[in-house]
């Protein structure tokens, strides 16, 4: 018995040795308020991308959740806006209203106090959502400060238009969503493009005669090639982040693409029951939470100074060097007028 608790005793220490020297993520350092300014966070209903938009908010910017889901999205509105009360914060152990930052930290309650954080419909996996939520969007809100294209699925299958599911909605949805708003971020001064990605990408490659004639970059509906379709189209998103980098030089717009760490989110809620066997027992002790994966985003987004790194491809809220293929001149240039042909604006 005591050689068992010795044993358990090292595998925990072991464990928190991992997760603190590996796991633990910096966070963003930037106290940036955000009043007067517009942002959009794409798939902000939950995860990371409601973390983003929870604090854009505390941060005073006006928000906009684009998102599929209304019911997930109103009740993140509700969950955002709502108007911290300070009878609770002296009972912050019974207050179910949080987010942990990591085993050890103090909870914080999930509310701004902000009234300008709204619901907007948007369905990545349909060019006409994004058509009609740009339009709405471009006749309602004056300003575009931060685009951030947090939105990712992990789900085979097809869109409305016919595109392979990981690929229409985590690259060409977005991809069309940035090109229609480029004119807005323009006018609006020093705006930023927030192209959330994955460290999934190095797996990642640009198939395009696949592309061409299904539609998606990889065939088959197996659990690994599943993962390469997610990693192609992760791979898709650092190199429209930067082909868009040198199209907007001269501009006082700026991108950058991340990876956000491995976070516990619902990515894989819509996947198949073996992935998720596979995949919960790993979150649950080696993935941070959806705060500190949302760190990188708000760094990116926010973060003073780092306006000559556009293009640029971060992780841990550091700028991190990308393998040949990731930074490919003629494969980005490439992809880019591909996109503009399937998404219909050439």
């Amino acid at each position: 018995m005591y050689t068992g608790l010795l044993i358990a005793g090292g595998v925990v220490a072991i464990y928190l040795i991992v997760y603190n020297t590996s796991m633990k993520l910096r966070r963003c350092k930037s106290s940036a308020t955000l009043h007067g300014k517009t942002a959009i966070v794409t798939g902000a209903n939950t995860g990371i991308g409601k973390t983003t938009a929870l604090d854009l908010a505390k941060r005073g910017a006006r928000v906009i959740l684009a998102c599929r889901n209304q019911q997930r999205a109103e009740a993140a509105v509700r969950d955002i806006k709502r108007v911290r009360n300070p009878f609770f914060s002296l009972f912050l152990v019974t207050e179910p209203r949080y987010i942990c930052h990591s085993l050890s930290s103090t909870p914080v309650l999930q509310e701004s106090g902000n009234d300008e954080v709204v619901y907007m419909n948007l369905d990545l996996g349909s060019l006409q959502s994004v058509r009609s939520f740009t339009e709405t969007f471009l006749k309602t809100e004056p300003r575009l400060d931060l685009l951030i294209n947090n939105a990712g699925i992990f789900l085979q299958g097809k869109t409305e238009d016919g595109f392979g599911m990981i690929f229409g909605v985590n690259h060409l949805g977005h991809f069309l969503l940035t090109l229609l708003l480029l004119e807005r971020l323009k006018e609006s001064g020093s705006s930023r493009v927030v192209n959330v990605s994955s460290s999934a990408h190095i797996y990642g490659a640009i198939d395009f005669n696949c592309l061409s004639t299904h539609k998606e970059l990889g065939v088959g509906d197996t659990a690994f090639q599943v993962f390469q379709l997610y990693s192609h189209s992760k791979l898709c998103n650092v190199l429209f982040t930067h082909e868009l980098a040198k199209r907007l030089q001269g501009t006082s717009v700026t991108c950058y693409s991340l990876h956000p760490g491995v976070v516990r989110t619902g990515i894989t809620r819509y996947s198949s029951i073996w992935w998720q066997i596979l995949l919960i027992p790993g979150a649950l002790l080696f993935c941070v939470d959806a705060d500190s994966g949302a760190q990188t985003t708000l760094h990116c987004a926010l973060q003073e100074g780092i306006e000559p790194l556009s293009g640029c491809y971060f992780s841990d809220c550091a700028v991190v060097d990308l393998l040949p293929k990731a930074k490919d001149d003629a494969v980005a240039r490439k992809l880019w007028e591909v996109s503009e042909r399937l998404s219909g604006l050439c």
